[in-house]
């Protein structure tokens, strides 16, 4: 999927608007003719990642999983700093999961310049770029590959991340709730982060804003089994959080 530098800042836009922005709005922040933000209005809602209403667009409903290449580009600056203050803590040496998503995408990009480390991972895109570091030793579960999370996941995988004993387990998750749960779309998701979790010494969550209060209907583990939530903002929501489960907020 091929995006222009403009439809990227439209939905950068949109993601801190939280709400309708209408095609004159855009017009005049971009300085280009209302034709032309209707063009892009279009090819956004015809790749899914955005929602058409009348006189504008929104973001698609929280509760729908979109493709990885449509996810990727949503709050892309927001994970592509989370990506880089993960790396930062990162040692020499150490061993850590990378487990599935966008955001853990964006750690394997930040991650090529690392002088070694050994990554467990099914997440496919990570696999492919932390290969063009001689450095880092890299391990990817097979299992059923599902094209539009571009991922392996099912029972082989599970059973393959359950031999190892990691330092360090990177993941995010379809969201987690006020409660501190952590949710994921399919239970197929759930047991890998269970397998992540419990085969790791400590836990990293990487999540920008709007992964809270999204909903995924099933339930893969507590914000206090995580040492650390790696965030792009400080919001109420993420300090109130952390406070009680007493988990440390990184902010990006």
């Amino acid at each position: 999927m091929s995006l222009s530098t403009r439809q990227k800042q439209i939905l950068e836009y949109l993601q801190h608007a939280h709400g309708v922005l209408s095609s004159d709005l855009l017009s005049h922040r971009f300085e280009v003719s209302v034709q032309t933000i209707r063009k892009d209005m279009n090819d956004l809602s015809d790749k899914g990642m955005v929602r058409r209403v009348h006189g504008g667009i929104t973001l698609p409903s929280p509760n729908d999983n979109l493709s990885f290449t449509n996810r990727e580009l949503i709050n892309l600056s927001a994970k592509q700093k989370i990506a880089q203050r993960v790396v930062t803590e990162l040692e020499e040496g150490t061993s850590i999961f990378l487990g599935i998503g966008t955001t853990p995408k964006y750690v394997a990009q930040a991650l090529l310049d690392h002088p070694g480390l050994t990554v467990v991972t099914n997440n496919i895109n990570a696999a492919l770029i932390l290969s063009r570091n001689p450095n880092i030793a890299i391990y990817l579960a097979g299992g059923a590959v599902r094209p539009s999370d571009e991922d392996t996941v099912g029972e082989t995988t599970t059973r393959f991340y359950r031999q190892f004993n990691i330092k360090v387990g990177i993941f995010g998750v379809g969201g987690f709730n006020s409660k501190g749960q952590l949710l994921d779309f399919t239970p197929e998701e759930s047991n890998l982060t269970r397998a992540i979790i419990e085969q790791s010494q400590q836990c990293w969550l990487v999540a920008d804003k709007t992964k809270f209060g999204r909903y995924a209907p099933v339930v893969s583990g507590e914000l206090s089994e995580m040492h650390k939530l790696f965030a792009d903002e400080a919001t109420h929501e993420f300090t109130t959080l952390c406070y009680t489960h007493q988990v440390e907020l990184v902010v990006a």
